[in-house]
């Protein structure tokens, strides 16, 4: 029988720097065990209460092919010939037969994963919407606590629900090919507005008088939005990995947003805000799962109230009213 884990030990590990310890925390946190939960539980809330406030962390985004890993490698290797220490959250789209993920990025990766001061953890989307891992806010807290200074969180591609990362990061970076500028009328606003840094990517060779009229095509359209929040114009650059000065300027320009937000407080702001919205996630889905666990022993009550539903015998406010009405009553008995 496998002993429960020490948090207690794991933790100081963590704040000293020890890579097998973090993986064990990983591991710990995407256990399914009781006791592991609880262990987890007790690990983020001490990696949450002595976080670091000097971190940045940084959402990036892309259609599929549009070069998220290469780019992520390149500012990476920037940030750690600057000193910094670099946590790469990989999430790998996952199989709607298996539930498995490809998990490649840290294959493309090669020379950042071969660095000592890097960190990459691929992890598998599975039924999560948003584009992100279930549990990539507690791999940040994680990484945050094992003095990783900038964590690159790496979703699996743009689409309706691609935007949950924007909720647990600091900055935004939404990558576009050369020619999607031609396409502005079919792209989500939403995720446009959303973006502090618009990245035109494989901007080389034959491709660079299209990438810089993509570039202009979305500065024009960026005109056009209201100033964001934390008082940052985001700015269009274009981008080539064959290009050390393009990766130059695009990091220049990351460091130029992390001192706007820590000159006017907006950091805090941020921190704030990714907490409560990591709070009401989580209430959300315990409460879904307290309610379907109520539901466990007599499943064919909850399916006879979406057949009356379907049969129209039942309005859907009602048919929830009376789920909630079961819950409560559980709940009372408890």
């Amino acid at each position: 029988m496998r002993q429960n884990r020490d948090w207690k030990e794991i933790y100081k590990g963590l704040k000293d720097g020890n890579r097998v310890q973090l993986g064990i925390a990983f591991s710990l946190i995407e256990s399914k065990r009781q006791a592991d939960r609880d262990a987890a539980a007790l690990l983020i809330n001490e990696c949450t209460r002595t976080s670091r406030q000097d971190t940045l962390r940084i959402g990036i985004t892309g259609s599929p092919g549009v070069g998220k890993s290469s780019v992520i490698e390149k500012l990476g290797l920037a940030a750690i010939a600057e000193g910094r220490k670099v946590a790469v959250l990989a999430i790998d789209p996952s199989s709607s037969i298996s539930g498995g993920s490809i998990l490649g990025d840290k294959t493309r990766m090669q020379e950042l994963s071969a660095n000592q001061r890097a960190f990459i953890r691929p992890s598998a989307a599975g039924k999560t919407l948003g584009g992100v891992a279930k549990t990539t806010r507690e791999f940040i807290a994680i990484c945050e606590a094992a003095t990783y200074d900038l964590i690159l969180v790496e979703t699996v591609g743009v689409g309706q629900s691609e935007t949950a990362v924007y909720d647990m990061t600091d900055m935004f970076l939404f990558l576009v090919l050369p020619g999607a500028g031609d396409e502005l009328q079919g792209i989500k606003r939403g995720i446009v507005e959303m973006a502090d840094l618009l990245v035109v990517n494989k901007s080389e060779k034959d491709r660079k008088k299209l990438a810089s009229q993509t570039a202009l095509d979305y500065r024009n359209a960026l005109h056009l939005l209201r100033v964001k929040d934390s008082g940052w114009k985001p700015a269009v650059k274009t981008h080539s990995i064959y290009d050390s000065e393009s990766t130059s300027a695009l990091w220049k320009n990351i460091k130029e947003y992390e001192d706007h937000i820590n000159s006017n407080n907006y950091r805090l702001e941020l921190r704030r805000s990714q907490q409560t919205k990591w709070f009401d996630e989580l209430l959300q889905n315990e409460l879904l799962e307290k309610l379907f666990s109520t539901f466990k022993n007599k499943p064919s009550d909850l399916e006879e109230l979406r057949s009356r539903v379907s049969k129209m015998e039942l309005s859907p406010i009602m048919a929830v009213r009376k789920i909630m009405d079961r819950l409560e009553i559980n709940l009372k008995h408890q």
